[in-house]
């Protein structure tokens, strides 16, 4: 089990082959090592995490088709710039509208749509291009949208469960290594992750101002930006149309339903299912809508149809399934009983020390790797270290599925840095380091609420 535990690993790092393929190694080795029968490990790529992904992200397709997470970012921009287009509040704008946005679809997803949507204010800004004092703070402005950008979104998926792969891989790998013990509930975790999501875009946006916008150079951005061109762009998408209010209307009855279906011990409206129905069913259940009801654009037609499933990200779905995989593979082995015994020298380390060791151990490394990837290898090793140092498996867990999101000093760690870097306007030396700046804080928040704020959830 560690030799398949060790080839997986490598090859996701590497990409030796494609990742989804190599998801599919455990179906073939656990069998043929009679660690697990293949039935039983076929099961670990279909369950409730799994269709909780399938069925949010075919909602997200929705979302994505008629242009309304387009329309509420525009309108956050208008909002936070104010007829005046203050720079630091339209930067602020720039920062927050993307978080949210990420909060309800894929980050890569947000971050494609917002960064060329930031061109237009920044084309504005830069012309005319004449080299002075004036156009350096230009340039520079036009710097902090973009890193605000590729920021906000990864921090935006962490606050909540279905915001990012790593959150969902700790959701299944949960489930899979502590099967008695309670589930994490949607609610639980935004209660958790939103604080600390809000508190790491403020750090953003206070960093950004003080590095790229200082008040010297408010009046030169002020007068150089154009509340007309956002306008202009709000205006092109048209009335909302029947087709975006419904799927607004169904992502945000999703919203809701997921966070009042468990409200402690003895509300929320799951019980009167008896633990029947979990957060997978809503989601399949809202998706299923998108099949049935008509766009009332064109006769006939649905909001969608299988040719835009096409798009769901199927390799990210068996990476899941193959890190669901590898953590049964690791339990029934005897694997986890193994390592839990030989990390016996960390009895009597405090949690106080393993928890920073964690955050900046599995931080640096998914600044190399993918997140999924890095939270699928060490999710199963942190659950195991922490029962050995008789630490509730929780507080050593989310410390590294957070931090398995803390990806912002290279263009290479997530698809949203390297779609901030591709635009030109941000040099390596400003991603390095702001990056840093804000993965030291992140680690910080998390060291402090973790103990506190997660202990009360």
């Amino acid at each position: 089990m560690l030799a398949i535990l060790a080839w997986v690993c490598i090859w996701w790092i590497t990409e030796a082959i494609p990742v989804g393929i190599t998801s599919m190694l455990p179906l073939v080795l656990l069998p043929l090592f009679q660690i697990i029968q293949a039935d039983e490990i076929a099961r670990a790529y279909m369950n409730d995490t799994i269709t909780l992904f399938i069925g949010s992200f075919i909602l997200a397709l929705g979302v994505e088709r008629y242009q309304a997470h387009k329309r509420l970012a525009l309108k956050t921009l208008l909002l936070f710039g104010g007829r005046s287009m203050a720079p630091r509040m339209l930067l602020l704008g720039f920062c927050v509208g993307p978080a949210f946005i990420s909060m309800w679809i894929s980050n890569s997803a947000t971050a494609i749509m917002m960064v060329p949507m930031s061109a237009g204010v920044i084309k504005r800004l830069l012309e005319p291009d004449t080299p002075s004092l004036e156009s350096i703070h230009v340039v520079d402005y036009a710097r902090a949208i973009v890193l605000g950008i590729g920021f906000s979104v990864s921090i935006g998926g962490l606050t909540t469960l279905t915001g990012t792969g790593t959150n969902l891989v700790f959701l299944g790998i949960w489930n899979s290594c502590f099967p008695s013990a309670a589930a994490v509930s949607y609610l639980q975790w935004f209660m958790f992750a939103f604080p600390l999501g809000v508190a790491m875009v403020l750090f953003c946006w206070i960093m950004l101002c003080v590095c790229y916008c200082p008040r010297s150079a408010t009046p030169t951005i002020s007068s150089r930006l154009n509340r007309s061109s956002i306008e202009e762009e709000l205006k092109s998408l048209g009335s909302i149309s029947f087709a975006e209010t419904t799927v607004l209307t169904l992502f945000v009855v999703l919203a809701v339903l997921w966070l009042t279906r468990s409200l402690g011990t003895s509300f929320g409206w799951g019980r009167f299912f008896h633990g029947y129905v979990d957060d997978g069913t809503v989601s399949v259940v809202m998706a299923v809508f998108l099949f049935v009801i008509p766009n009332r654009l064109v006769p006939g037609e649905r909001l969608l149809d299988w040719s835009h499933c096409k798009k769901l990200p199927w390799d990210i779905v068996l990476l899941f399934g193959g890190g669901f995989a590898l953590a049964a593979g690791f339990k029934a082995s005897g694997l986890s009983a193994w390592v839990t015994q030989h990390l016996n020298f960390l009895d009597d380390a405090p949690y106080l020390l393993l928890a920073p060791v964690v955050a900046v151990f599995v931080s640096a490394t998914t600044e190399f790797t993918s997140n999924n990837a890095t939270a699928t290898i060490f999710l199963p090793l942190l659950a195991n270290a922490a029962t050995s140092n008789n630490i509730h498996p929780l507080l050593l867990m989310i410390t590294g599925t957070i931090a398995a999101s803390f990806a912002f000093m290279l263009p290479v760690s997530t698809p949203p840095m390297a779609v901030a870097f591709s635009t030109g306007h941000v040099r390596m030396p400003d991603m390095v380091l702001t990056g840093f700046l804000l993965k030291l804080v992140g680690i910080l928040l998390l060291f402090a609420l973790m103990p506190t704020l997660g202990k009360s959830q």
